[in-house]
């Protein structure tokens, strides 16, 4: 019997890349993990291969990626510090795509967001949109996954929405806060990232969960998870931009390009639903691969609900319920 397949994580040290390693370990496959942090805690008992995410040697990655059959490539930075920046971020995706074709991967699968746009005033999408390019633009087969608002134990925003609703008398609600979302559980993100492995096409596919929230009614739903009193207060853009550049100022965390984006509706970067496209251009030349990855998300689709006794929860209540914060 030939050995399970050889699948690549990028990052199975960390949030998305662990729970996709994961669930190839459950279906029998072989992992190896790139990651620049080969000394973290590994949470998967020396099950997985680790090799070093060096993009300074192009030669050593495509060494450590002889062998692979899929890419899941779920590398990103959340922001530019220093001399890691977002820009420098869409180069390493290239040279990784680089050493995965000169390693004679088959297939790359990956891990974007909904509204990526190599065009966005936000330097983060527009990032995200240029890394899809190259995702594009290479002679793999590929398969784009974007999930919208991700969610689970370890996830950020849902834990800090959480947090500050918690600790604070007032919460605030940038805009009108009738912009959608459609949180998507990380163990479902997953179940996609790896269903899209085994798909022949090139696909784009818009990972989002069941349910359509507002902003607004997902913060109260959260601060009803907590049992949170906290007073809801709308804030224009002039002040939301303001206490954005704080907040990002305390916490070093993302803060740039608010003032220059398309507040539309008192809609913040980031709310946005799935589909969004680059131009008219590229929705007509990715009308196929949207069109191919349509099957899969619907099956995708059918494993979001699940049952507790003789109820029916959507994992994003079940979760909820639950909720975990520090």
């Amino acid at each position: 019997m030939p050995p399970p397949e050889l699948s690549a994580v990028t990052g199975a040290f960390s949030y998305t890349g662990r729970y996709i390693a994961q669930r190839l370990l459950d279906t029998g496959h072989r992992v190896r993990t790139l990651t620049g942090h080969p000394h973290s805690p590994d949470p998967f008992a020396g099950r997985v291969d680790v090799a070093p995410l060096d993009f300074g040697d192009a030669k050593g990655l495509a060494r450590s990626l002889e062998g692979t059959d899929t890419l899941f490539n779920t590398y990103w930075i959340r922001f530019s510090r220093g001399r890691v920046t977002l820009e420098s971020a869409v180069q390493n995706t290239r040279v990784l795509i680089k050493a995965a074709e000169q390693a004679g991967v088959r297939r790359l699968v990956h891990i974007s967001i909904t509204s990526a746009d190599p065009d966005s005033h936000f330097e983060y999408f527009r990032g995200k949109g240029l890394a899809e390019e190259a995702v594009s633009r290479s002679r793999l087969s590929s398969a784009i996954v974007r999930p919208t608002l991700i969610f689970g134990r370890e996830d950020i925003l849902i834990n800090n929405i959480a947090w500050g609703l918690r600790r604070f008398p007032f919460f605030p609600i940038f805009g009108s806060g009738a912009y959608r979302v459609q949180p998507v559980y990380v163990e479902d993100l997953a179940e996609i990232a790896v269903a899209a492995a085994f798909e022949g096409a090139d696909q784009v596919v818009d990972a989002v969960g069941p349910e359509t929230y507002t902003f607004e009614e997902l913060v109260r739903l959260i601060g009803a998870s907590v049992g949170s009193r906290a007073r809801l207060v709308h804030l224009g853009p002039g002040l939301a931009h303001a206490l954005t550049r704080l907040a990002g100022f305390l916490t070093h965390d993302i803060r740039r390009d608010t003032r220059r984006g398309r507040w539309a509706d008192g809609r913040p970067a980031g709310l946005q639903g799935a589909g969004h496209g680059h131009d008219a251009a590229e929705r007509v030349a990715g009308r196929e691969r949207r069109l191919a990855g349509e099957k899969l998300q619907v099956r995708a689709q059918a494993a979001l609900r699940v049952r507790e006794g003789n109820h029916e929860w959507t994992r994003a209540r079940r979760y909820l319920k639950r909720l975990w914060v520090w």
